[in-house]
């Protein structure tokens, strides 16, 4: 095991982001930390990297590039710093704001219960966002993946993710449940099997709901996106599913009131003056562009997303609703290996991208595995950064290359008169096509 820690070099011919009145500005030649990841995380990172700084120099001919700054979480950290997640890297992601991420490995046997969790929470990245769009010619299990359009906005620091649990058998476990019998024993007696039980407590509040909601309906009203769709189990959990759905609406109709239409006010009015009246109204504001602000239950969203995919846009919804349907509907646009995702602080302006998937150490350095989920995430980056002609290069480039069939052993051995290439070869052919 190496003695030496890795110094952070910081790159002298970049700039830090800043944040200035609310928004992100972003210098010519701004320093993007990356970690690399491990497994595959090398593989990918090397053939993302490539792809983003193609896309840049095509985009802007030179007058902007991205001044990269390696920093270290996962088995790499461990190795040299004997830490899964050292100090420097949490303030180097808060320092220089906006990076990017390959997969990282869970560590097993206490400590951090996950790297990917603890970046999210430790610099406030309330966002998971993930778009969710099919790219042609790409294998899919259904019949229309090309109907699945579709932008999740996930809570990403409250829910049972906020890791407050106790094992069963444990004092803590025992502390807890004599805590429910002595204030809540009326709670408690519903306890199937109390002794033998362990607990989770799902903490869902007011202002972490409204921030997440708050800025799924910007980016709707931002991207001409037609509805918000607040997905929940209110039905069940009344006081935190349900209590996320009323003050979704709840803010829908304070905040943006001339910009948006909620089914709450189709409820009123029908009640009011009758169905009839309830749909003309409705219609009237969608036809002069106003955003629907709609409610699903969390259990009927997974079917409808299958059955009904055109009528879900931009999706709100908790922590763990979130993590089940992004990956459900990552299967219907070809599987989790060319899914991007974001975690974002729009407030600060912070924001990690990253590969969606694990580590798959099995094909670590074989140059073997598929960069899309990592590609796509940057391409989240650069649109992030404000540079959309650079983004646009890579969708341009991705599109191109699935289109002609160009693609790694995951699509190959599911496609017909698929030509396979590396991961390293699959870059070349996208950068070719830009």
């Amino acid at each position: 095991m190496s003695q030496t820690k890795p110094t952070l070099r910081v790159p002298e011919d970049g700039e830090p982001l800043a944040m200035r009145d609310g928004e992100l500005h972003v210098p010519a030649n701004p320093i993007v930390p990356f970690i690399e990841g491990d497994g595959t995380g090398p593989d990918i990172w090397r053939a993302t990297r490539r792809i983003l700084e193609a896309a840049v120099d095509k985009a802007y001919g030179g007058e902007k590039r991205i001044a990269w700054m390696e920093v270290y979480a996962g088995e790499k950290a461990f190795e040299n710093y004997q830490s899964w997640l050292p100090d420097e890297t949490v303030e180097a992601f808060r320092e220089y704001r906006v990076g990017i991420k390959g997969p990282l490995t869970t560590p097993i046997g206490g400590g951090i219960r996950s790297l990917n969790v603890a970046l999210r929470q430790l610099l406030d990245l309330y966002v998971c966002l993930r778009p969710v769009r099919w790219f042609q010619g790409v294998p899919s299990p259904v019949r229309n993946p090309q109907d699945v359009d579709m932008v999740i906005f996930r809570e990403n620091t409250e829910d049972i993710y906020a890791g407050i649990e106790f094992q069963e058998g444990t004092d803590a476990a025992r502390a807890f449940l004599s805590l429910l019998r002595e204030h809540f024993p009326k709670e408690a007696s519903k306890i199937r099997f109390p002794e033998s039980s362990g607990f989770g407590v799902k903490p869902v509040s007011r202002e972490g709901s409204g921030r997440l909601i708050r800025a799924a309906i910007q980016y709707a009203l931002d991207n001409a996106r037609k509805s918000v769709t607040f997905v929940h189990k209110g039905n069940i959990m009344k006081f935190t599913e349900g209590a996320f759905c009323a003050w979704g609406y709840e803010l829908a109709e304070e905040e943006f009131a001339d910009t948006t239409y909620t089914w709450r006010q189709w409820e009123r009015t029908r009640d009011e003056r009758g169905k009839e009246a309830a749909d003309a109204e409705q219609a009237e504001a969608l036809a002069a562009g106003r955003i629907l602000v709609k409610d699903a239950i969390a259990d009927i969203t997974l079917q409808q997303v299958l059955t009904r995919p055109r009528e879900f846009d931009v999706i709100a919804t908790m922590n763990l609703n979130g993590d089940y349907l992004s990956d459900a509907l990552a299967a219907q646009i070809g599987g989790i290996g060319i899914a991007p995702g974001g975690n974002i602080n729009y407030t600060t302006g912070h924001a990690i991208f990253e590969a969606t998937h694990g580590t798959a150490p099995r094909y670590a350095n074989l140059d073997k595995v598929n960069p899309g989920s990592l590609a796509l995430s940057g391409e989240m980056m650069l649109r992030h950064l404000g540079w959309a002609e650079a983004a646009d290069k890579v969708l341009k480039g991705m599109d191109a290359a699935i289109g002609e069939k160009i693609v790694t052993y995951d699509f190959a051995r599911l496609m017909e008169g698929a030509r396979e290439v590396k991961c390293s070869e699959f870059a070349d052919a996208m950068i070719e096509r830009m």
